[in-house]
């Protein structure tokens, strides 16, 4: 697989916001330590963020994955 021909492939892929990261910062105090108690109260929320952001890495991995088995389709082709 060329540079090109992955170039392509990437393009494809949406930019993604994970909601766990904006939470990170909504939780965070003036020093950047979590406020527990922010982040007891909205336990929730953190829970399905990380179910998020952990499908999100699921994802990411299936597609390495698939451009690795392509590049060396290619090579052995």
């Amino acid at each position: 697989m060329n540079i090109d021909s992955l170039v392509k492939i990437l393009d494809l892929v949406p930019a993604k916001k994970l909601r766990l990261v904006e939470l990170a910062w909504e939780l965070a105090d003036r020093r950047g330590r979590v406020d527990m108690t922010k982040a007891r109260e909205r336990l929730p929320e953190i829970a399905a963020a990380a179910d998020e952001a952990d499908a999100y890495a699921r994802a990411t991995a299936s597609l390495v994955n698939a451009i690795e088995r392509a590049a060396t389709e290619e090579d052995e082709g």
